[in-house]
């Protein structure tokens, strides 16, 4: 089965990221760094590594710093010299360039998780857009989820993951406590852990305002209409929600040991 390289990716970075506060008080969510870059770009990396690079980015939250980040990252990234007198820029090197592509969208301060999607609509020009948030990393193989998206046919596909448990689980019968298992490495129960694939039908499933929230109404009536398939991961994911969540990433990052690493 071929998959369309081309397929866009986007991206949802316009939350307020509440649970984070001391780090988004000063920029969004998705430039919280992991190891010197931000969470964003190890998402978009896992995507590129899968051969996945047309993005497109639904900004809202302080989203004018995203902005700033791509338009200077060729500067950022690579040696370069500039005339002075014509302000023309010879790129020394292009080690630190990415053959991406990327929208940068304003989808709205107050906006939620569909309305930003329903507002880069006209963006979308294939047959399958894919999704995800900008605060999980994961170690997927995307093409794999692509092709399962494709294989079933339906309008919709998530991930979904069993995060890990900070909490002993107990398991019950009949009000008895039959075992107990101290924060178990995985959950017995599964999450949307985002990375959707959805057709362009799915369009109709949401509305243009700013109340209209991915996650309630329009994927509800998506799994009443029997057009949400679930792609199970059992590898590694984590979400970036608590200063909890972010100190355990970096950790990983710094010990070597992000599975998440491409």
């Amino acid at each position: 089965m071929s998959v369309d390289l081309t397929t866009p990716v986007v991206v949802l970075c316009g939350g307020l990221g509440t649970r984070l506060r001391e780090e988004t008080e000063v920029r969004p969510k998705p430039m919280v760094e992991i190891g010197g870059s931000p969470i964003l770009i190890h998402i978009m990396k896992t995507y590129a590594h899968h051969g996945f690079k047309n993005f497109i980015l639904c900004l809202g939250y302080k989203g004018d710093s995203i902005k700033q980040f791509f338009y200077h990252f060729t500067m950022i990234n690579n040696d370069f010299t500039i005339d002075l007198s014509n302000s023309s820029i010879e790129i020394h090197d292009t080690e630190g360039s990415l053959d991406w592509n990327v929208s940068l969208v304003d989808t709205g301060a107050e906006a939620s998780t569909g309305t930003r999607l329903k507002r880069i609509e006209n963006l979308i020009k294939s047959e399958n857009f894919m999704v995800t948030y900008g605060d999980g990393v994961i170690d997927l193989n995307i093409r794999h989820l692509f092709e399962f998206h494709q294989s079933h046919g339906r309008i919709g596909t998530v991930t979904g993951v069993s995060p890990p448990s900070y909490y002993g689980e107990l398991f019950i019968h009949d009000g008895v406590v039959r075992s107990f298992k101290e924060k178990p490495s995985k959950s017995s129960s599964q999450i949307n852990g985002g990375y959707f694939v959805f057709k362009t039908d799915f369009f109709k499933y949401l509305e243009n305002d700013d109340q209209c929230v991915l996650e309630r109404e329009p994927l509800n009536r998506l799994s009443k209409d029997g057009q949400l398939m679930v792609y199970n991961h059992t590898g590694f994911w984590q979400c970036m929600d608590t200063p909890r969540d972010m100190l355990f990433l970096r950790e990983l990052w710094d010990s070597n040991k992000a599975p998440w690493k491409v």
